[in-house]
């Protein structure tokens, strides 16, 4: 008979006899049991079984697999072997054979059940249960929230005070009034009659666990130990393509605006870091996009390392900072593709440490969370990016969900993570992944499909300029001096726009507004009224309003009849009445002009300030150089060169199979040489100490005291707890603590 068909066998002997594949399988499984290697299959089967790499691995399953596990300690496979018929007769008509077998396999393969016909599971396993022992696989409800709500709305205070104190401590309580003969009219009682509470026994109560989630205002459940079946919308793939690629038009065009606002006005950092609420208002006034969105796109624009915490350059000069402001890769990335573009904002947002949704809103401690702040750090809001684009990506293509019922499978399939995974914050997952592209109409898109599924870079690129539209080479011209653009422009066209007219509303379609600010703009950045004639005359696809016409040409005759230099600077104009004009305005003295001739003035005064003083004086003068030509001297914006430190999730990097081949071999050769029992593993020690308290054996314990006399004692262990064991020393007649550390062998007495 072999270790896996022995009832009651230890881990360890059951490992033992697992062949290379399986334990190369576990240690994929579970890769904190290979870090750092395990000397000794013992020491592994030690290992697997300690409370922190059981919680780690009970993290990732589902609620059928917990349910398998809970049904097992209910029945006390963590003493004894329990037959594997009588986990399907618990579990009953809930589920099928089939799939109990199949969460069994999945759980033997993580080493967190051993056996085959009779099956056993560490004591550990309690503690990654995220509920009491029992609570899922012996109550049963099909209540829903708003019944029982309405229950907990008709208690009186004693009714309440005792359901509050259950559910701020432990769920379970001791109470006489548990027993069937208490007089009906008390608290307990009633609880028990109303589903309320549940007795355990004569003197025990529990508070179920769907009620404990209401009465904490959770989403109840889950209770099915089958996957639920979503309720979802259906479209077409193209149909979430296109408006995924929608999505990211709107997503880069507002980041391509963040930067251009951070390079004009850096924002300082609070002394705690991120930036201040006055500032985040200041700035989504500025560029028109609401403050939860802003708050989105800052900490995308940080992730991808476009803004940065530092001193930019030029410095803004008032002796403060640091400020947040674009870095040098900023201009890297505005040049990009439009697909490059969004792939890097994509996986930025995928493996994104931090909350953006909380931006605004105040944590425990009543202080608001500040936008970039390390307040909002999260290691495992990436997780939760992950698990809600493979639940829509195990949808039908074309097929999606809501927050709710994407809460609800989210929660099924990671029980443990069911505080953190409610409608509302799935809710707030969602809206961002829209936002984003990621999903469109509730579904997964193609390339975000391709994103999760790790496809290579070239796959995921072509996927996104499939589903973005063909840019234009054209837009609509209207006689109130708009310009309607029905989709994205080519980055040429759009730049050549951008100067000569001012975005009105952003969107699918797009408005700019012409006016003769925005044309004294163009022709300051050398644009002539003749190139500006025939941007309009080529690219529209209704005629040129001839007010247009008159009013490019107007702004362009009255544009550079003045011009500056330097002397600092000059002031020179071919009509003399208009230089003695503009040398008397009023704003004027504080520039100090000096007319040298007629038709030249100069001033110590720097360009920028001249031409900010003249136009504010009602004039339209221009810059222009050495040769006489003019020159756009408008400040390119400031640049961090360095971004600053910030803490980055990077998601743990799984040992290679030739890393994991290496481990497995080297445990056969201990296992079967010279060394195999040198030494104690401490984690070992601390299972087998465990084993003896729980079935009330004794040991034989060598020990090594603070003196470093070696001594071999007789005791039975009693607990074992923060690296101390508590047990029974016959010899000297009373309770004792030993240090694990110190304990360098254990063996049953009765060997």
């Amino acid at each position: 008979m072999t270790a896996a068909q022995t009832p009651g066998f230890p881990l360890g002997a059951w490992l033992s006899d697992l062949d290379d594949k399986a334990l190369i399988r576990l240690l994929e499984l579970r890769p904190d049991l290979s870090q750092p290697p395990p000397g000794t299959i013992a020491a592994l089967a030690a290992r697997a079984t300690s409370r922190q790499s059981v919680k780690a691995a009970t993290d990732s399953l589902d609620f059928l697999k917990l349910a398998v596990l809970d049904a097992l300690l209910v029945l006390h496979a963590d003493t004894h072997a329990v037959p594997v018929s009588e986990v399907r007769k618990l579990l009953g008509e809930r589920v099928g054979a089939g799939d109990v077998m199949a969460a069994l396999d999945d759980l033997r393969e993580r080493a967190l059940v051993w056996g085959d016909t009779a099956v056993r599971v560490a004591p550990e396993v309690a503690s990654g249960l995220p509920w009491f022992v029992g609570q899922a696989t012996e109550e049963v409800s099909d209540r829903s929230a708003d019944e029982i709500a309405g229950l907990l709305g008709e208690l009186d205070d004693a009714q309440n005070d005792l359901l509050a104190r259950l559910l701020e401590g432990s769920p379970m309580g001791r109470t006489r009034d548990a027993a069937p003969d208490t007089p009906p009219d008390r608290p307990v009682p009633r609880l028990l009659e109303a589903g309320l509470l549940r007795r355990i026994d004569a003197e025990t109560v529990i508070l179920p666990r769907i009620i404990g989630q209401v009465m904490r205002g959770e989403a109840p459940g889950p209770t099915e130990l089958t996957a639920p079946v979503l309720q979802t919308s259906s479209t077409t793939p193209a149909d979430v393509n296109a408006a995924a690629a929608g999505a990211a038009i709107d997503l880069l065009r507002e980041i391509d605006l963040i930067i251009e606002t951070l390079g004009i006005t850096p924002v300082p950092e609070l002394r705690n870091g991120g930036l201040g609420v006055r500032d985040v208002k200041r700035l989504a006034k500025t560029t028109g996009i609401d403050e939860p969105r802003l708050g989105l796109l800052l900490e995308l624009a940080a992730g991808a390392g476009l803004i940065a915490a530092g001193m930019p350059e030029p410095d803004p000069g008032d002796g403060t900072g640091p400020y947040w402001a674009p870095t040098v890769a900023a201009d890297r990335f505005v040049e990009s593709p439009t697909a490059t573009r969004w792939q890097l904002l994509a996986s930025t947002w995928l493996d994104l440490p931090a909350r953006p949704a909380l931006i605004g809103s105040r944590g425990p401690d009543n202080k608001p969370f500040a936008a970039l702040s390390d307040s909002l750090y999260s290691t495992a809001a990436p997780l939760d990016r992950r698990l809600l684009l493979s639940v829509l990506a195990d949808l039908a293509p074309g097929s999606g969900v809501d927050s709710a019922e994407a809460a609800r499978a989210m929660v099924w399939r990671r029980p443990r993570w069911a505080v953190r995974l409610q409608p509302a914050t799935v809710g707030g997952l969602l809206a961002e992944a829209h936002a984003l592209g990621m999903v469109g109409r509730g579904a997964i898109s193609t390339p975000a499909r391709g994103i999760l599924a790790g496809d290579p870079d070239v796959d995921v690129l072509a996927a996104m300029a499939k589903a973005l539209p063909k840019p234009l080479d054209h837009f609509l011209l209207q006689a109130d001096l708009t310009v309607i653009v029905p989709g994205p422009l080519e980055r040429e066209l759009a730049e050549h726009l951008a100067e000569v007219a001012t975005v009105e509303s952003a969107g699918a379609a797009m408005v700019y507004r012409i006016s003769e600010a925005s044309i004294r703009r163009a022709l300051d950045a050398g644009r002539t009224a003749s190139e500006l004639h025939t941007l309009f005359e080529k690219h529209s696809k209704t005629p040129v309003p001839q007010g247009l016409t008159y009013l490019i040409d107007d702004v362009a005759r009255r544009h550079g009849q003045l011009r500056v230099g330097m002397a600092t600077s000059f002031l020179r104009c071919e009509d003399p009445a208009l230089l003695a004009q503009a040398v008397a305005s009023p704003g004027a003295d504080r520039l100090e002009l000096r007319l040298l001739a007629p038709t030249v003035a100069v001033s110590q005064a720097p360009i920028a300030d001249m031409l900010t003083a003249l136009r504010e004086a009602g004039f339209a003068p221009a810059a222009e150089d050495s040769t006489g030509a003019v020159v756009d001297i408008r400040a390119r914006g400031a640049r961090v060169v360095a971004p600053t430190r910030r803490r980055v999730y990077r998601p743990p990097t799984a040992p290679t199979a030739q890393t994991l081949g290496a481990i497995v071999a080297v445990l056969r050769k201990v296992a079967s040489g010279p060394f195999a029992s040198v030494r104690l593993d401490p984690a070992m020690a601390i299972t087998q100490l465990q084993e003896a308290a729980i079935n009330q054996t004794s040991v034989v314990i060598g020990y090594v005291d603070p003196a470093g006399v070696a001594t071999q004692r007789v005791v039975s262990p009693i607990n074992v707890r923060g690296g101390q064991l508590t047990a029974f020393d016959p010899a000297a007649g009373r309770v004792r603590e030993f240090a694990i550390h110190r304990v360098t062998s254990v063996v049953s007495a009765d060997n």
